[in-house]
């Protein structure tokens, strides 16, 4: 099977390349290329706004008695989208750049009036320099205050170093480990829920045993009265015994200090009793 893409064509042996005949082709001929735009720009004619990238197929031709340090100047023929206006435009390679010709006006060229500003500030110092030489020695001090101030500052970031050289950080970020963070903090967490709770506990029973006090202290209050009508009672039941022991009426026996409500009521049964037999005499 033959290869689809033939790259070695075959040439007979009297084959002779001098009795080729030549083409006469104009000395500037254009050649028609496919290309994009190199920059923004904006047509003349009617407006319209031509962003750098755009595709076009260009004219491409070589600029006549134009060249960089024998490096060829070509210049490109476009027509714009809308009005179909031709925009030409050249290459620089003295500024590895665009120049645009006619047609158009070229946008956003803040950069490049910056860059050419500063190379025009940078001319005008070097020959001031040069005619000057009082601004060439104030230029070299200057120059060397600078240089003796970068001197100190490394200084300093030498010494800074050096102090901060003895830290191993290595080591500290190894020593640093997430998890047992984690576990630290959940079991401080754990430790802090517990003392709470007994906190809360403690609390709790202070207030049971207020609690209990109080109802003791009513317990001890109502003994205590119980206590003192018991003794009240008491001690008027033998008042009452110790008048009639006087008046000779009852003869009282010794009875236990449970039975003393029934020596009452005995007392009186026998004043009535001594009463009655006073009537029939």
């Amino acid at each position: 099977m033959s290869e689809r893409k033939v790259l070695n064509k075959y040439y007979p042996p009297d084959f002779d390349p001098s009795k080729i005949p030549r083409m006469k082709l104009p000395k500037n001929r254009q050649y028609t290329v496919r290309l994009m735009a190199p920059f923004n720009m904006r047509c003349k004619t009617c407006g319209e706004y031509i962003y750098k990238g755009k595709k076009f197929n260009a004219r491409k031709e070589d600029a006549e008695n134009e060249d960089y340090l024998g490096i060829r100047i070509y210049r490109f023929y476009i027509k714009c989208t809308r009005c179909l206006q031709e925009i030409s435009f050249k290459t620089d390679p003295r500024n590895t750049d665009y120049e645009i010709e006619e047609g158009a006006t070229r946008n956003f060229m803040a950069l490049k009036l910056a860059q050419e500003q500063e190379k025009r500030e940078e001319d005008a110092e070097k020959e001031e320099e040069a005619t000057n030489p009082m601004k060439l020695l104030e230029n070299r001090t200057q120059q060397s205050k600078q240089e003796i101030e970068l001197m100190e500052s490394l200084e300093e970031l030498r010494d800074l170093n050096r102090r901060q050289g003895n830290v191993d950080y290595d080591s500290m970020l190894l020593k640093y480990n997430p998890a047992e963070l984690k576990e630290q903090i959940k079991r401080m967490q754990e430790e802090e829920d517990e003392n709470t709770v007994k906190n809360l506990m403690g609390i709790k029973r202070k207030i049971n045993e207020n609690e209990e006090l109080v109802k003791s202290d009513d317990n001890m209050t109502k003994s205590k009265i119980n206590n003192v009508i018991t003794s009240t009672t008491q001690s008027s039941v033998k008042k009452k015994v110790s008048k009639l022991n006087l008046l000779n009426l009852v003869k009282v026996n010794n009875v236990t200090n449970t039975n003393k409500t029934n020596e009452s009521c005995n007392s009186l049964s026998l004043i009535g009793n001594y009463s009655s037999s006073d009537d029939s005499n």
